[in-house]
């Protein structure tokens, strides 16, 4: 559709598809049709609907031409600039029937006025400040007025002030107005910034934004009333104030007297253009403000997490089908989106006695440690003092607020516990196998390297411990077997150690695996996690099985040549005394 230019068209049974293009400063845009014939009907049964047809309902503009007053007309206010806008037509006479009409678009474009910034090596004959202010003048902006259109002659619809776009970090945007820290809100027509969040990547963070006016300024009777649109900027502050344009609701702000700041945050912001209109109004008496002129101070940013979520939350950067978006993960039961609600949030106590029960809970791997040095399993009690020092201190780091204490990197820590519970499932499973001395720590050191592997590749799956555990078992399994069948009779043969040992220790390992896969959840976590350190450890103590019988694992091979000692001759067994 050419602006201006009436479009004629035939509807049949199915909608056809218009489009018109809304370029910059464009304030209004008029759908019109005309000489409208139904050849089932009478009237005009058509109807409009204006705006993507993806979007919801409620960002839609709906025009039903069947009992409205001829010409039938849809006016919308600040469309959305630089862009295709798409009009739905559909028939309302049914199947057979046919609509004949004329569509025509009409748009009428303002005059803007930026604020430029002129060259200092520029001749003094082209420049021209304001002697009073200090700033360099307004000039007329037509760049972006579109192909055609009608162009308002009279004042000034709004003052264009260029803001520049630092990135700063993912989704961190810093938005400053070109060399200078304020803006002029003027009566008569409303400044503008546009920030530009059309990069795509811009949409996972919260959008930021604080004004400030000047104390000496401002005055009693005089009220400065901002709003924040996307696609286009709201203009009509002279007949309306709530900050609705053609197919966005808006945010409102206000200074005033009594308060010289407001801040918004806009969480999520649609990757768009995105408009930031204010001026300044006096709704008692409007000759108080015909001279008045206010600076305020703007604050722009596009941040990931707001004030990085706090002392009680983590601000985590997710992806999922190429869309990035960040968050805050929220502890001790703190909630929102900056992790500053505290309804539901644990005190003081609460969160140091939790975190005395995680770190304390793994005192009960030296269980498992005194076992394997009395047994001479010197290997499984290293892994076992390795798992107890890193789920320790990564639990003492884990935590949020006042209780936490972390003596390395987190995800340092995090890794570290990670792999020493998995080696220590590992070693002793392998070592209830009762496998050779050599086979038994190979397969230990192979072991451990390829759980290290899987948790680089994902640290929280759950192969990472079931797979190496279930590996495991299958070859204690294959050896108890061939020990049962080569001894015909059960292996283990003691029953004393089934009743004392093995059986409690395999009801041990069965409820802290059902604990740590069905049971644990965010509120219980502290509890439950806490269980299963205590479980763990003690099935690995009583599990592990009785020392070789035939080794003297503590018994010199070599004496020292001190003194009287008693020779033993294996040929001869004859003892004498040197």
């Amino acid at each position: 559709m050419e602006p201006d230019v009436p479009l004629p068209h035939t509807l049949l049974s199915h909608p056809s598809y218009l489009k018109v293009f809304v370029p910059d400063y464009t304030r209004e845009l008029l759908l019109e049709l005309r000489d409208c014939v139904s050849s089932g009907s009478l009237g005009c049964p058509v109807r409009l609907t204006v705006g993507p047809v993806t979007l919801p309902s409620n960002f839609q503009k709906v025009l039903t031409c069947t009992s409205a007053p001829w010409p039938c007309r849809l006016l919308l206010p600040s469309p959305p600039w630089d862009r295709w806008l798409q009009v739905t037509a559909e028939s309302l006479v049914g199947p057979l029937g046919t609509v004949t009409f004329s569509a025509v678009a009409a748009l009428t474009a303002c005059r803007p006025q930026s604020v430029t910034v002129r060259p200092l090596l520029q001749s003094s004959q082209n420049q021209s400040f304001n002697a009073s202010t200090g700033l360099p003048s307004l000039s007329p902006d037509h760049q972006d007025l579109g192909r055609s259109g009608r162009v308002d002659r009279g004042p000034f619809c709004l003052t264009n002030y260029p803001v520049t776009r630092e990135d700063m970090d993912v989704v961190s945007v810093h938005f400053q107005l070109l060399d200078r820290v304020s803006v002029r809100a003027c009566p008569n027509t409303p400044s503008v910034m546009r920030l530009r969040l059309n990069t795509g990547m811009d949409s996972g963070g919260s959008l930021t934004i604080s004004l400030r006016a000047n104390k000496t300024e401002m005055r009693n009777e005089t009220v400065i009333v901002a709003c924040v649109n996307a696609a286009s900027p709201f203009l009509g502050f002279n007949s309306s104030l709530n900050c609705t344009t053609a197919f966005f609701q808006g945010y409102p702000l206000s200074l005033s007297a009594w308060s010289r700041r407001a801040n918004l945050i806009i969480p999520y912001p649609e990757t768009d253009n995105w408009y930031l209109s204010l001026q300044l109004m006096c709704p008692e008496n409007a000759e108080e403000c015909e001279q008045a002129v206010v600076h305020v101070e703007t604050t722009l940013y596009l941040v990931p997490c707001l004030n990085d979520c706090g002392p009680y939350g983590q601000c985590l950067l997710l992806r999922r089908h190429s869309y990035l978006y960040a968050g805050c993960s929220c502890k001790a039961g703190w909630r929102g989106w900056s992790c500053t609600d505290n309804s539901t949030a644990q005190t003081v106590a609460q969160q140091r006695a939790a975190a005395l029960l995680l770190t304390l809970s793994n005192l009960m791997f030296l269980a498992p440690i005194t076992v394997s040095v009395q047994r001479f399993f010197l290997v499984e009690a290293s892994v076992y003092a390795y798992t107890m020092f890193f789920s320790t201190f990564y639990h003492a780091c884990d935590q949020p607020g006042e209780a936490v204490l972390c003596i390395l990197n987190y995800d340092t820590l995090q890794y570290c516990d990670f792999l020493g519970s998995g080696a220590a499932i590992w070693v002793t499973i392998l070592c209830m196998a009762r496998l050779k001395a050599v086979l038994k720590y190979v397969l230990f050191l192979l072991g451990t390297l390829v759980i290290a592997m899987s948790l680089q590749l994902d640290r929280r799956g759950i192969w990472n411990m079931l797979g190496p555990c279930l590996f495991a078992f299958v070859i204690m399994a294959s050896m108890w077997t061939y020990r049962c069948g080569h001894r015909r009779q059960c292996y283990p043969t003691s029953w004393q150690r089934w009743t004392f040992y093995l059986l409690p220790g395999i009801s041990m390992a069965s409820v802290g695996v059902a604990i740590y896969t069905s049971m644990m959840t965010s509120d219980n976590y502290y509890y439950t996690h806490s269980i299963w350190h205590v479980l763990l450890a003690g099935s690995a103590a009583l599990l592990l099985p009785p020392p070789d019988e035939h080794s003297e694992p503590w018994t010199c091979s070599q004496k020292f040549p001190c003194h009287y000692q008693i020779c033993k001759n294996d040929r001869e067994e004859l003892y004498t005394v040197t």
